[in-house]
């Protein structure tokens, strides 16, 4: 039997209204309806619609849909990227974003430290950089740069695009949206959505940036560049055939968001996080992974276990809990806690109070 409560950052626990959404998508018949009928064109638009209003998206900005968050990386540096982008590398997800660049064949730059570290404000970004490739939330340790390093960047670079990795971050972050250009996640953390659907917010300054290089003669991609996703955008479409069901469950997910509060979101995902790291400092066997206060993830929380890892996992699986692994080299030191926004105070309370015994 599956445990009742799943505590991995994606996929996750699903978002408690999703089992009663499928059920309605179901019984109207939404999986099988055309992508190019009204009916769907309509739940794009609720969809796009209800994440500019969950998020407080400005007017320049648009909403895309992928396969996935892995695709963004590429799609990116396809449609960003004429030479050189710059990346900050922190963990194995940021790594990853970087590492795509090599393989477009571009010219990327990193600015690396070491798992469970960030960066400070004093970093100065090389002149001639087209984009910053930046990993707000890094899902592998833990570490969540504040939302004011990424607006300095802007500020020493304002000519180059900035691209977030919000991943395993949205909706908690409260971003402005106007100092940087994209922003991406995929559904099955945050938002506690079956996997398969990728989300690309991206405003104009991206839209004009991949004109000019498709104007150039430079390759962008085919069906899922900018310029396609977005003059299909404009009539609630897509280039092809996509997650009609993911993204009718998105529009009734963040519909049931806005209807619960975005703030009350935030402040019971600030509450939860402070539950969590409170008890793993006062744990006679774990501890944060993260030592920097400042740079500890709200959504991603990182407990170093050493030895005990195995027996941790354990208990809680036999109290109904499912924490996740370390990732990588970590998978059998540390455990990984997801704090979305379906995991209920009463369930980290739960959390807490095992982990105590």
């Amino acid at each position: 039997m599956n445990p009742k409560i799943n505590f991995t950052p994606g996929p996750s626990q699903l978002y408690f209204t999703v089992e009663d959404h499928v059920r309605t998508a179901f019984r109207d018949g939404i999986p099988s309806i055309s992508h190019r009928s009204k009916q769907y064109e309509s739940i794009y638009k609720k969809a796009a619609d209800g994440l500019r209003t969950l998020l407080g998206l400005p007017a320049n900005y648009h909403v895309l849909f992928t396969g996935s968050a892995n695709e963004i990386w590429e799609r990116i540096v396809q449609n960003l990227v004429e030479e050189s982008s710059l990346h900050f590398v922190n963990g194995s997800f940021s790594k990853r974003f970087f590492e795509i660049a090599q393989l477009l064949n571009k010219k990327p730059i990193k600015i690396e430290v070491p798992m469970g570290q960030g960066f400070n404000s004093s970093v100065v970004v090389p002149a001639g950089v087209e984009l910053i490739g930046v990993t707000h939330n890094e899902t592998s340790t833990g570490v969540c740069q504040p939302p004011e390093f990424i607006y300095n960047l802007r500020a020493q670079r304002p000519d180059a695009l900035i691209a977030v990795d919000a991943v395993s971050s949205l909706p908690y972050p409260d971003f402005d949206y106007n100092k940087v250009d994209s922003v991406f996640f995929s559904v099955q953390k945050g938002f506690g959505l079956p996997a398969g659907l990728g989300v690309w917010l991206v405003n104009d300054r991206c839209i004009a940036k991949a004109e000019q290089l498709l104007a150039k003669g430079i390759s962008i991609g085919s069906f899922h560049s900018i310029p396609s996703l977005y003059t299909h955008a404009l009539k609630n479409q897509n280039p092809e055939t996509p997650n009609v069901l993911g993204i009718y469950l998105l529009a009734e997910v963040v519909d049931d968001m806005i209807r619960r509060g975005i703030s009350t979101i935030r402040k019971e995902t600030e509450y939860k996080a402070t539950l969590l790291y409170q008890a793993l400092e006062n744990h006679s066997l774990l501890k944060p992974f993260v030592q920097d206060k400042s740079l500890r993830s709200k959504t991603v929380i990182v407990a170093d276990c050493g030895e005990h890892t195995e027996k941790i996992t354990q208990l809680l699986i036999s109290k109904g809990m499912q924490p996740g692994d370390g990732y990588g080299s970590f998978k059998k030191t540390q455990l990984r806690f997801a704090n979305f926004p379906t995991h209920s105070k009463e369930q980290y309370e739960l959390l807490v109070d095992t982990l105590a015994n």
